[in-house]
């Protein structure tokens, strides 16, 4: 039994190894002269030295809905290949001061099992046009937040959304964040005509109706946010 028990940590600590961990920064502000700030200290400061520790693939975004809120948001998005490598980024970080922002979130995620790795969107047209869509997903306890990641996994919704074309860039477990237990996943379209359009397929298909339908899976998300979003100029995709 011990031997079993051992095997088993090991193949678990294998599988977690593979698996890209992910770092969310949400900036929030409500001026133009912080988001210029934070615009510059991004792309001058902290990306450069991002990039020069060895983080590729950085993803900064603002949200359509910026331009009529009061809580005006930017999502910077970091990949790590494994929990030490975020550990050891961090710590080498430049301790410049940051600018003027109204307040700063982190959230940590783990890449799912069947969806291990970032996949940069395969997009087309221009740049100013492209939508990223972050989606949040909470549940209202730990066993209805596994039936969901179990749905997303073994029960085909990561393989559904690739064959209809979503583009997505990750797909995760959030492990510390303010909204506990939930899950995000980002998706990528050429428009937002384009979004509309791939959602609306998703709608009707036949294969999503009918895992939606399946009674183990009902009642497994208890609050959904959708986030609409462009990304910077200076974003790496």
């Amino acid at each position: 039994m011990k031997k079993l028990i051992t095997m088993l940590c090991l193949i678990v600590m294998m599988q977690a190894q593979g698996k890209q961990i992910y770092q969310i920064s949400v900036y929030h502000f409500n001026t133009a002269e912080q988001e210029s700030q934070l615009d510059t200290y991004l792309s001058k400061t902290l990306i450069p030295a991002l990039h020069k520790l060895g983080c590729a693939n950085i993803g900064v975004f603002k949200p359509i809905a910026n331009d009529t809120a009061a809580d005006k948001k930017l999502y910077m998005l970091v990949p790590y290949k494994n929990w030490q490598d975020l550990y050891s980024v961090r710590s080498h970080l430049p301790k410049d001061a940051a600018p003027e922002y109204s307040r700063m979130e982190s959230i940590i995620l783990e890449a799912f099992r069947l969806a291990p790795q970032m996949t940069l969107p395969k997009l087309s047209g221009s740049k100013t046009d492209f939508v990223y869509e972050l989606r949040s997903y909470e549940s209202a306890t730990e066993k209805l937040y596994q039936n969901k990641v179990q749905m997303f996994n073994e029960g085909g919704e990561v393989p559904l959304f690739e064959r209809l074309g979503f583009n997505a860039v990750f797909y995760a477990d959030v492990i510390s964040g303010s909204r506990m237990p939930n899950l995000m996943y980002m998706t990528s379209f050429n428009s937002m005509k384009a979004r509309d359009e791939h959602w609306k397929t998703f709608s009707d298909d036949a294969e999503w109706k009918t895992l939606s339908g399946k009674p183990e899976y009902q009642g497994n998300v208890s609050k959904a946010d959708i986030i609409l979003m462009h990304s910077t100029a200076y974003s790496d995709y």
